[in-house]
């Protein structure tokens, strides 16, 4: 793993930098898990907000470079959230090319969300803070949300989490402390040039897990250390879209071989409280109804 800085100062979200009088950030994925968050903190920080994705009025796509200009214009950051995957073949091209085309429109301070031990992703954010003197990346250990909000959720609902993950742990993260620093290197004052890992503040296994999950929920929640090929079968026939299993199986076996299990106190450090831990997360999320069934609709006319 490379070497990183973190910052060690504690900025106040309420405050613009003075550089950034009335700015437009653009949020791409800013319909997505990451990208609603992190610009409902900057609308709140009082700049303007600018959602990239295929269905906002100026679309934006990462793999249709015609439609960049139209929404980079007038804005002077931007969050890169890239779909599908920074670690996935390809996508430090065009990474290379938005930021070529970001900072041609004059948007300097970009800040990368990006994933902790994937060579690819490593990339991509060289080429992010070589673009620009202003950018950041978040590199983020994997996240909380993805039980109750990604494609772990299911798994929740039927009691039974699959996954090839052996007995590895990760220092899951909220998605909400992510969103908090990425929104403070958007519009505080967080230096440049930094790469800022975030982690929760415990390493646990997918046991583990599934326990705080089962107490969270009131009730069994198993965990299943399946093979990759058994997950896919599964996943994929669950999504009904078998290259996506086949993508997640990848990660899970590049990605979840013990290399990032430790945790960092960056969020700590930056935001001047411990970050969210799986508990929390958990008890939080089961309050809001994540895990609550849908019921079935019962056809018109039976009892």
């Amino acid at each position: 793993m490379e070497s990183i800085q973190i910052i060690i100062h504690r900025p106040s979200l309420g405050g613009l930098d003075e550089a950034m009088t009335n700015p437009t950030v653009l949020i791409t994925g800013g319909t997505g898990r990451s990208g609603r968050r992190v610009a409902d903190r900057v609308r709140a920080s009082g700049a303007e907000i600018r959602i990239g994705s295929r269905s906002a009025a100026v679309p934006f796509d990462w793999h249709r470079s015609a439609g960049w200009a139209p929404v980079l214009s007038g804005c002077s950051a931007a969050y890169l959230c890239y779909s599908p995957d920074l670690a996935l073949p390809g996508a430090d091209d065009v990474m290379a090319a938005f930021t070529a085309a970001a900072t041609r429109a004059g948007v300097n301070r970009l800040v990368l969300l990006s994933g902790r031990g994937e060579p690819a992703a490593a990339r991509c954010e060289r080429i992010v803070l070589g673009a620009s003197a202003d950018a950041t990346v978040v590199r983020c250990s994997w996240f909380q949300e993805n039980f109750s909000e990604h494609f772990l959720r299911d798994g929740v609902l039927v009691g039974r989490i699959a996954v090839p993950a052996g007995r590895v742990t990760e220092p899951f993260v909220s998605l909400d402390d992510v969103a908090d620093v990425a929104a403070l290197a958007l519009t505080g004052d967080a230096r440049a040039g930094e790469v800022l890992e975030l982690t929760g503040p415990e390493s646990i296994g997918f046991g583990r897990a599934a326990r705080l999950l089962s107490l969270a929920v009131g009730r069994e929640i198993a965990y299943d250390a399946v093979t990759g090929e058994a997950f896919v079968a599964e996943l994929g026939a669950a999504v009904a879209d078998r290259d996506e299993a086949e993508g997640l199986a990848w990660l899970f076996d590049q990605v979840l071989d013990g290399r990032n299990s430790a945790t960092t106190d960056t969020i700590e450090r930056v935001l001047g409280r411990p970050a969210t831990s799986f508990r929390e997360y958990a008890d939080r999320a089961a309050a809001a109804g994540r895990w609550t069934p849908i019921p079935a609709r019962v056809p018109a006319g039976r009892p």
